[in-house]
């Protein structure tokens, strides 16, 4: 049994997955056929996955995703959509991420293009990415109150340091002066870092 002030100390530590893999290890009797190192590596190994899967929650809760619940393993094979799982596969395993690329995703409305944005998405923040989705036609609303607010500069600084930016439904609407304007703001914020720290998805229609 794992003293009760042990366990304390660890979970003050923030080692919650090292404390419940030593207390299941305390009733496991074949444990002690292990080396001390073995045992050791097996807690640590909890812990590494157990911040991985905190990390990954708060990064999909962040990323605000049209449909969090979009995996790219998920798509639908259809031939009638005209997507290819191996090509949008190959997208997301690549570098564009990390090389600063944009992703451009082209077609009528209805054909999947936010589910696909979302994958692309929830696949990056897997990966340890954040992620910000928004959604153009919305935006004109949500900015005038940043103005209005006096945030703007910040929420923009923020924007900045996201590493995927996903902008649905781009073209669906005619946007105002102000708006293309932040936009632009936006894009060259982002365009002026330097590779290696993000990229953006833009969904349009035609």
């Amino acid at each position: 049994m794992l003293d009760r002030n042990t366990a304390d100390q660890l979970r003050s530590l923030k080692l919650e997955g090292f404390v419940n893999a030593l207390q299941e290890q305390l009733t496991q009797p074949q444990i002690h056929a292990m080396s001390f190192e073995e045992r050791l590596g097996m807690l640590v190994q909890r812990e590494v996955h157990t911040r991985a899967d905190r990390r990954q929650t708060r990064l999909l809760q962040l990323a605000q995703l049209k449909y969090p619940g979009a995996a790219i393993e998920d798509l639908d094979n259809d031939p009638n959509r005209g997507i290819e799982r191996k090509t949008l596969m190959s997208l997301a395993l690549g570098e564009w991420i990390v090389h600063g690329d944009a992703v451009l995703l082209i077609g009528s409305t209805g054909v999947g293009k936010s589910w696909i944005a979302s994958a692309l998405g929830q696949y990056a923040c897997r990966r340890g990415h954040s992620v910000r989705y928004l959604r153009v036609p919305r935006l004109p609303e949500e900015l005038r109150l940043l103005h209005g607010s006096g945030a703007f500069g910040k929420w923009l600084c923020a924007l900045a340091k996201v590493d995927v930016l996903i902008l649905d439904d781009w073209g669906l609407a005619s946007i105002d002066a102000q708006t293309r304007a932040d936009l632009l703001e936006i894009i060259d914020d982002r365009a002026a870092r330097k590779a290696g720290v993000g990229g953006e998805v833009l969904c349009t229609v035609f």
